[in-house]
């Protein structure tokens, strides 16, 4: 098949492209050029997506028989591209978010549940509903926090800072908030796993990996990861309400429960994650953290050391 994604250079988009050029589909990446494709040789077509007429310039005249929208964060972003495309694709796949959920006291997140109407993902559950209402052939993924080698978003990399430095690692809370971590490659199988199989049409899956963590659990296997001593790991907590940060990150998490059923995607996309969250850390810890040098970097840890020199010193 004819396959268009939207980006396609970063993250997401690297493992997906390899994912679609080795099960043999002709792939075509639409970017801004700012990177190069993550595969030799295959088409890649420069524009702004936010600039409609562009788009309906650089697009108008291809013809595609799937979609992967990987970068749409509004309704706004997504619609023009239904518009262009909707009278000749077979199937239309979108990256939403399961931050779209609504603060539950009732766990793991299934795809059926409330989303939060003032969430910052507002735009995305807008436009799982207008993909709905379009008569489109569609599919929604839901990742839950994604990591891996390439990753932008400073999530695993917080944790590797820390303990390759030997710092004392600062958790909000009592360190026991479950979350869920899922790796990229394994959400880039869910997304090929979509492909021909009509029982995904019109539905929605959460994407991530099989097993919840504590904050504090996600710390002692980042530290295994990157060959350390879980036991040896200094935590410490702290109550986030009792410090004012500005604008910056003093964790990568959201304080609060936050996990995800993948049952529904197992079964009905025959989809299983490859990797569980030692194994993941190791291969972003090696594949990434250590090729990139990024124990070298300087780091900022101004908000550690407000956090800690409000605290006891760990024994």
């Amino acid at each position: 098949m004819r396959i268009l994604i939207m980006g396609g250079t970063r993250f997401i988009g690297v493992y997906l492209t390899k994912a679609l050029v080795e099960q043999g589909h002709e792939v075509v990446l639409f970017n801004r050029g700012k990177k190069a494709a993550p595969v030799e040789g295959i088409q890649q077509i420069h524009g702004d997506r936010q600039n409609i007429e562009q788009l309906k310039e650089k697009l108008g005249d291809e013809q595609f028989d799937v979609v992967y929208d990987n970068n749409g964060r509004e309704l706004s972003d997504t619609k023009p591209l239904v518009e262009l495309f909707k009278d000749q694709l077979k199937h239309f796949v979108y990256v939403s978010s399961a931050g779209v959920y609504l603060k539950s006291d009732q766990m793991p997140h299934i795809e059926g549940d409330a989303v939060d109407p003032n969430s910052r993902h507002k735009g995305k559950f807008e436009t799982e509903a207008y993909l709905t209402e379009s008569g489109i052939p569609w599919t929604g993924i839901r990742p839950v926090y994604i990591y891996g080698p390439q990753n932008y978003n400073p999530l695993e990399a917080w944790f590797f800072d820390r303990i390759v430095r030997d710092r004392v690692i600062p958790i909000p809370g009592n360190g026991l908030h479950l979350t869920q971590f899922g790796h990229v490659q394994d959400l880039a199988s869910a997304m090929v796993a979509v492909l021909d199989n009509p029982q995904a049409i019109g539905q929605i899956y959460n994407i991530s990996g099989d097993r919840y963590v504590t904050f504090d659990g996600l710390a002692k296997a980042a530290a295994i990861a990157a060959g350390k001593s879980a036991e040896d790991l200094k935590i410490v907590h702290y109550n986030p309400k009792e410090f004012d940060f500005g604008k910056k990150k003093a964790f990568p998490l959201r304080p609060q429960h936050f996990f995800t059923d993948i049952h529904k995607a197992k079964i009905e996309l025959n989809w299983q994650p490859e990797y569980d969250l030692v194994s993941g850390l190791k291969n972003s810890f090696n594949r990434d953290y250590l090729l990139s040098n990024q124990q070298e970097t300087d780091v900022d840890f101004s908000t550690d050391e407000q956090i800690l020199s409000a605290l006891p010193t760990p024994k």
